[in-house]
């Protein structure tokens, strides 16, 4: 057995093999032979809840994925993300202005939580007095086996509402994704309401969990090492390579989602029974010493930085574009406005969380700090 690739037990008893080398993770991410199906009584949920939640791209292999994913892009394209560039910078500036005043805030929980969450809301076309709503149902699953108890009833509430909106657009369309969602057809094909609210539901945690994550783990990678903001903050133009860099080095996502062998395979010469489940480290392989340099340390100018941080192959992450977009107007904001920002704590005080999602959940900083 592989060092890369070994055999864990799971909390439920079972157990699966895990792939922590880059080489095996990039193979076993585009291999057609791990299948992503996740069936409604792996989630514990009824028929009819699982449903609206499965028809989910991440949750389908072709030719269902590749149904799914063309009718979504032709309408999630790189035209409407980039547009949104205006409102994420007024967005950000007008949350910025919110704390200016204050001396010592934590800076996930005033800014990097909420505007993820209101951009996705208005890109979706949720309505003001629904968003504390999805935020509080985003909250329950992101929280994992601690929140485990309240899923299905959260899910009902946010079902429910993503029915009455969808609904809504039917009758009214906008110009927001869902309008466009419910609008996209190619040779008489269109999305079913099962897919719809599926869609909602993983741009809700795609598009927003992992954008927090990618925020507050940047601004923690910086601060941590205080050279590094001085450094950002004096050669912006590092700024895209120190994207990418966040995201290989604390992957916003530590584990893609479970995928089954449908047959027997070998992955980087370690044979693997068919049936068997499969967990691929996106966190282990983004630091892989083998593939990276230094691959422990952030280096803000490492290019080429082919990480995993978005997935590879078919289900490369269709949000990515959003996610840069998102970071790019972030730091850009934060380094000129708080040039100097510091850590309000020492740094093993800061709150992470490294489950599913790797991040910072609690992060005191002083927003203007003496150098």
């Amino acid at each position: 057995m592989t060092s890369d690739i070994q055999m864990i037990p799971l909390p439920d008893g079972t157990s699966a093999w895990r792939i922590t080398g880059y080489e095996a993770a990039r193979q076993a991410l585009s291999d057609r032979r791990l299948s992503k199906v996740l069936k409604a009584e792996e989630l514990g949920l009824e028929p009819e809840l699982a449903s609206s939640m499965l028809r989910m791209m991440m949750f389908l292999d072709p030719p269902d994925h590749t149904r799914l994913r063309r009718l979504i892009s032709a309408t999630f394209t790189a035209h409407r993300i980039e547009a949104l560039r205006p409102r994420i910078e007024q967005l950000t500036a007008g949350m910025l202005d919110a704390i200016a005043a204050h001396e010592t805030v934590d800076l996930i929980e005033t800014f990097a939580y909420p505007l993820p969450l209101q951009v996705i809301c208005e890109l979706l076309g949720v309505p003001a007095e629904d968003r504390v709503e999805f935020r509080d149902w985003s909250a329950i699953v992101a929280a994992g086996p601690g929140r485990q108890h309240e899923m299905p009833q959260a899910l009902e509430r946010v079902l429910k509402r993503t029915r009455a909106l969808l609904a809504d657009r039917a009758a009214h369309p906008g110009d927001d994704l869902l309008s466009g969602l419910l609008a996209a057809r190619e040779e008489g094909d269109r999305l079913s309401e099962d897919e719809l609210t599926s869609m909602v539901f993983m741009l809700l945690i795609a598009g927003h969990e992992t954008t927090v994550n990618l925020i507050g783990n940047g601004v923690f990678v910086l601060l941590e090492d205080r050279d590094r903001w001085i450094r950002l903050r004096d050669e912006p133009e590092l700024l895209p390579t120190s994207i990418e860099e966040f995201i290989r080095y604390e992957s916003p996502i530590a584990t893609a989602t479970q995928r089954r062998t449908t047959e027997a395979l070998e992955l980087g010469g370690q044979s693997i029974p068919a049936g068997s489940r499969v967990m691929i480290s996106l966190a282990g392989a983004n630091r892989d010493e083998a593939h990276f340099h230094d691959a422990g340390e952030p280096r803000l100018d490492r290019a080429p930085n082919p990480h995993l941080g978005f997935g590879h192959g078919i289900h490369y992450c269709l949000g990515a574009p959003l996610a840069r977009l998102q970071a790019q107007v972030v730091f850009s904001a934060l380094l000129t406005r708080f040039p100097h920002l510091e850590l309000a704590v020492p740094a093993d005080e800061v709150g992470r969380r490294s489950d599913f999602q790797r991040g910072v959940t609690r992060l005191p900083v002083r927003l203007h700090g003496g150098h």
